[in-house]
């Protein structure tokens, strides 16, 4: 029979303090910052402790109020969309770097609305299970920021501006109205007056400043044939309005995608219906990503450091847990990169062969 193994035991402080040679309210005071002992025994149980590779409970930091070393993170999202997000893994892997630096943890969840990840808060408040959370997808009629003022938890809105009503939440917030601008901008350039966004979530801020920003700019401009379709960001919808949107009347001559994966997506399906791209019809995607320099033709995108988007939300956060003023940081604007799948419009975008539109 397999011996079971008793757990690792882990070093307490009497072990500290036997091996340093002081008393156990020493090395207390010491490893927690307070007066009461030398400087010089203060450097030497601190050295001890790292030899011993001791860490404090982080249920005892709890218990006495001094924090959880964590920080919490919960997506009000369709979880069958995150595990193909390219922004979102890239995001979480700059916040995990940040963290990394003072060892703390991310605690991370997925909830099915925004009510959910309300609940999810009130829970990680009363059981002290967070020193603070990243906020991300900043609705228009949100909750959230109200709650966390209540529940007095620092806060990081990714995505959204500093709302002076809540002054202990941070923003760490992206010009969606200026890269949307320059998308436009490049496509009018190349003649297209049909464009069709296919945008994320509808209440989803972000996603209604990129709407809004594209009909204010066709106004501008004068382009009568332009219109927005909500999806879940799946390469499902993504596909599916493609199709329609392909199949109706008047054809668009260039799609925007509002991620890579609906965008690829919806190429697929142009070709299954006969449209070449660029010759027929333009695709451009709001996030760049492997994907977009993989297929055929390769995907003109905005391009961003999705990475130090999580690695400056972090920083802010850990700069509100350090006691700083909340504050609006914001990050360099998405910038379009060109690529094979924009091109001059065509004065009638109609396929190169018969579709057969389902």
């Amino acid at each position: 029979m397999p011996v079971k193994r008793s757990p690792a035991r882990r070093p307490t402080m009497k072990d500290i303090a036997r091996r340093a040679g002081v008393s156990e309210s020493a090395v207390s005071f010491a490893l927690n910052g307070r007066p009461g002992v030398s400087e010089a025994t203060r450097a030497r149980i601190h050295r001890v402790a790292e030899q011993l590779g001791w860490r404090p409970s982080t249920a005892a930091r709890a218990l006495s109020g001094e924090g959880a070393a964590t920080v919490g993170f919960v997506l009000a999202r369709p979880a069958h969309t995150l595990g193909i997000d390219s922004f979102f893994l890239h995001l979480v892997s700059g916040i995990q770097e940040v963290l990394a630096e003072r060892h703390l943890g991310l605690l991370f969840q997925v909830a099915n609305d925004v009510t959910e990840e309300c609940a999810v808060y009130r829970r990680w408040w009363a059981e002290h299970r967070v020193d603070g959370v990243l906020v991300a997808d900043p609705r228009t009629a949100d909750p959230r920021p109200d709650l966390l003022d209540e529940l007095g938890l620092p806060a990081v809105l990714i995505g959204g501006a500093l709302d002076v009503r809540h002054p202990g939440l941070s923003a760490v917030w992206a010009d969606d109205a200026g890269a949307m601008a320059s998308v436009v901008d490049e496509l009018t350039a190349l003649g297209h007056r049909r464009i069709v966004h296919i945008a994320g979530l509808p209440e989803l801020a972000h996603t209604q400043r990129r709407i809004a920003t594209l009909h204010g700019e066709a106004e501008r401009r004068g382009l009568g044939e332009v219109r927005s379709v909500t999806t879940d960001y799946s390469d499902t919808e993504g596909a599916a309005v493609t199709r329609r949107v392909l199949g109706g009347s008047p054809v668009p001559t260039a799609l925007i995608y509002d991620n890579d994966v609906m965008a690829v997506a919806g190429v697929a399906v142009a070709t299954e219906l006969g449209f070449r791209v660029p010759q027929n019809v333009s695709v451009v995607s709001w996030e760049d990503s492997a994907l977009c320099r993989m297929v055929t033709p390769r995907l003109s995108a905005l391009s961003r450091d999705s990475a130090e988007f999580g690695r400056t939300a972090a920083r802010e956060l850990l700069a509100l847990l350090d006691g700083e003023a909340a504050r609006a940081v914001g990050v360099p604007v998405p910038r379009l990169t060109g690529r094979e799948s924009t091109g001059a419009a065509v004065g009638d975008a109609t396929p190169d062969a018969p579709r057969s539109v389902q």
